[in-house]
């Protein structure tokens, strides 16, 4: 029987509901900011780039992060965004389907890989002659919801291609984005995680041990878009931003890569 770590759904999505109901940021010409809804992973690079923004003298960009599938049913309910960004084409099309994105918008934004980390200076033999199945299989997995969550996604068809899945289907620990399945090996809740490489990157916690090849899962692409309820005067000119090469520049420093 799988094991499933679950963070508190409850906070995550009241998170978003305050971010979406809070006072957005006004700059100094009273053009209302606007508000962004991203993939967990981006946290740290949006962050930098809405600073950047900012910097130039307009509204700071309002950034409400959690897993794809959350924020794309957050959109579906009518939440009152200007942006999406997703970890996955998929989540993007529903949102798209729904008749929920302002035709023309929707852009390739950037690509990531997936890695197997372990807490730091954790003790074993985990080098490349050690099999995966081997070396995933003795105890729990920390995954992001594979049923759901982007990250998640991509580790099952990864582990399933190289033949290691039925080998630690019944010990994963999901969590409700990559970002809580990261925080199960940082805590030590579960000795390997499959994660982004820029979300081990982030974390002073953990150790990448594996680098999961590109080709044993979809093409890892997170698209952008800007939502039909948009309603900032400021959220073209932000997806514009982030597609071009100031935009760019920030997030490759956050070893992304733009697309």
């Amino acid at each position: 029987m799988t094991i499933e770590g679950r963070i508190d759904r409850r906070a995550l999505l009241a998170g978003i509901g305050v971010a979406a109901m809070a006072p957005r940021g006004v700059a100094a010409a009273g053009v209302r900011a606007p508000l962004v809804l991203a993939a967990a992973s981006l946290q740290e690079a949006m962050t930098a780039a809405a600073d950047a923004w900012a910097r130039k003298g307009r509204a700071r960009p309002v950034c409400s992060f959690a897993a794809s599938s959350a924020l794309a049913r957050q959109i579906a309910a009518g939440a009152a965004a200007d942006l999406f960004v997703s970890a996955d084409e998929p989540w993007m099309d529903d949102v798209e389907k729904r008749g929920l994105i302002m035709p023309g918008t929707r852009a390739a934004f950037l690509g990531n890989r997936l890695v197997v980390v372990r807490p730091k200076g954790a003790r074993g033999d985990a080098g490349p002659r050690v099999p995966l199945a081997r070396l995933l299989g003795a105890g729990p997995l920390a995954l992001a919801d594979p049923d759901a969550v982007p990250a998640g996604r991509y580790a099952r068809a990864s582990l399933e291609a190289l033949g290691a899945w039925d080998a630690v289907k019944s010990r994963v620990v999901r969590g409700e984005s990559v970002r809580a399945a990261l925080a199960f090996v940082e805590r030590g809740a579960a000795p390997f995680g499959i994660v982004y490489a820029t979300d081990a990157r982030a974390s002073t916690r953990v150790e990448v041990v594996r680098v999961l090849p590109d080709n044993s899962h979809p093409p890892i692409r997170y698209p952008l878009a800007r939502l039909k309820a948009s309603a900032s005067p400021d959220a073209e000119p932000f997806r514009r931003f982030l597609l071009g090469g100031e935009g760019r520049a920030i997030f490759r420093r956050f070893g992304f890569l733009p697309l």
